[in-house]
């Protein structure tokens, strides 16, 4: 019996108006939508869940459309968040990225990704396959979190917009990464979202 999650990043959305942190996708973002719920339409989905931003919720409308059996809910555990601020073992790289975030946003990303991992990474008795539609920053640390790597390390590992990455746990054994970032299912022009240093 195998436990699988998995986890997408939302597609490119348009460029927020009048100081909104949130918009529309794209058309290209609608676009690395439709591929995705076409690279997913055969896997036998028990939940899908998505963070309440647009942007999430337009993603997984583009996946029901193709599957209509789910019923994509929302979940204010797959908002957008910072989960930590800098630690002693943080790079000092990092630090102008945490200039202009607050004590308060931390700690509150910091307990939404405690209570996401309690919800979410839990042992199952028979098969499962659970979708969740969020943000770069939760599923960098859902996977720093089945790898045991230093808090710090959720800023290194980053996400395509419809990428796809696939947790699993087994019965009786560790939760393991089966893929990351996964984008074959996007062709190269539809491949946005990364750092530049890792574009492709």
């Amino acid at each position: 019996m195998t436990h699988y999650i998995y986890l997408v990043r939302h597609g490119e959305h348009q460029d927020a108006e009048h100081g909104l942190i949130d918009g529309p996708l794209s058309p290209r973002g609608r676009r690395q939508a439709s591929l995705l719920a076409d690279r997913l339409s055969g896997v036998p989905f028990d939940a899908v869940w998505h963070s309440p931003l647009m942007r999430a919720s337009q993603t997984a409308d583009a996946v029901a459309e193709r599957m209509p059996s789910v019923s994509p809910q929302p979940s204010a555990l797959l908002f957008d968040c910072i989960p930590t601020g800098m630690t002693p073992e943080t790079p000092t790289v990092f630090e102008p990225f945490f200039g202009s975030i607050t004590e308060a946003e931390v700690e509150a990303g910091r307990a939404q990704m405690d209570d996401a991992v309690s919800a979410f990474l839990v042992r199952r008795t028979e098969d499962v396959h659970e979708l969740l539609i969020t943000h770069n920053f939760v599923i960098a640390w859902f996977v720093r979190e089945v790898l045991q790597a230093p808090e710090w390390r959720w800023m290194t590992l980053n996400q395509a917009h419809c990428g796809l990455t696939v947790l699993a746990q087994k019965q009786g054994r560790p939760w393991t990464v089966l893929s990351h970032n996964d984008t074959a299912h996007l062709p190269v022009e539809m491949r946005t979202g990364l750092p530049e240093p890792y574009a492709f």
